[in-house]
């Protein structure tokens, strides 16, 4: 099988070891020619995955035509805030049988649109996969079990995304429940940011283990108030990336939070901000206008966000799971 991966980042590189040892022909995509020749090259990406030998066989292109011609799956992996951009200029040359894995999380920042949505404004296919789980690239690529929710309401594309990405060691658990899987992706970054915020404040593991829960509580309320099927909360990309990105320091979220919580100085957390990608401080943004524009009450986003963008006492955080409804 051929395999286009749109996006160079530690996540995408990690997938394509993934396809490649299913032998898979993997070709990836950056929008900068100079980046391109680096990876070519040096066959490493070490800015963002440092230490991890990319195969020779893997091959990298800066035009998204030559990348995606002739390839059976193409696989999105940019930030969210990119997915726009990619989807206009892949709308002018996928082909009908080309089937599409949507990798990427978060919800766009004007429209409140999930990533499928953003695709779809652009593409008319139902050829469509999400893949979301509890896998951070590090751990995909020293081949670790890892298990990932697959969801999509096409056929072929499912048995396609088995063939291609399933292994001895990465599980693909399927659904059709494509609304749920994006929300709890999505909003798992931002949660993962207030448990790192509890944790920078010094508060044990009793009180993450009761943030969790209520949070786990609250985002199965979300998915069934937007339509989606409350039971995903106990997949892969539910309860298990929220423990996953909510408790570990290799989590650019908690990290974030901590820095925040432990009151560090203001040049680290603008530092930290300026060199890294904190999707849950862009889709903290987006879900707070959601609620707003769907009608839904969910209260630790509120809290969550007068802490990050209204300079409110963090220590609010641990008042307010006591006195939760």
């Amino acid at each position: 099988m051929n395999v286009s991966i749109i996006g160079t980042g530690a996540y995408g590189i990690a997938l394509s070891l993934m396809f490649y040892k299913n032998n898979c022909k993997i070709k990836m995509w950056n929008k900068f020619e100079d980046k391109v020749e680096l990876l070519t090259k040096e066959r490493e990406n070490k800015e963002k995955l440092p230490g991890v030998r990319i195969p020779e066989g893997i091959e990298f292109y800066s035009d998204m035509k030559k990348c995606v011609e002739g390839t059976d799956l193409i696989v999105i992996a940019v930030p969210a805030g990119f997915v726009d951009t990619v989807s206009s200029e892949l709308k002018y040359i996928i082909k009908p049988n080309q089937h599409i894995c949507i990798a990427s999380k978060g919800i766009e920042r004007d429209t409140c649109s999930f990533v499928y949505d953003i695709l779809s404004r652009y593409i008319d296919t139902d050829q469509i996969a999400v893949i979301s789980g509890p896998s951070f690239a590090v751990d995909i690529v020293t081949n670790c079990p890892i298990g990932l929710s697959l969801a999509t309401t096409n056929e072929e594309t499912e048995e396609l995304m088995k063939k291609t990405l399933q292994n001895d060691m990465l599980k693909l658990r399927t659904t059709k429940d494509i609304l749920g899987v994006e929300l709890c992706g999505s909003i798992k970054n931002v949660i993962a940011i207030a448990a790192g915020i509890l944790d920078g404040m010094g508060y044990p593991e009793s009180t993450q283990a009761m943030f969790i829960t209520e949070s786990l509580n609250d985002i199965k309320n979300l998915i069934d108030a937007l339509g989606g099927d409350r039971k995903t909360i106990l997949s892969f990309a539910g309860f298990g990336d929220l423990l996953l990105t909510s408790t570990s320091k290799k989590s650019r979220n908690f990290t974030f939070g901590h820095l925040l919580g432990s009151k560090a100085p203001k040049e680290e957390v603008n530092n930290y901000m300026n060199n890294t990608t904190i999707e849950g401080l862009y889709t903290l943004q987006s879900i707070y206008k959601l609620l707003r524009d769907k009608q839904v009450e969910m209260p630790i986003i509120d809290l969550i966000y007068d802490i990050i963008y209204k300079d409110k006492d963090p220590n609010s955080l641990a008042k307010f799971l006591i006195e939760k409804d």
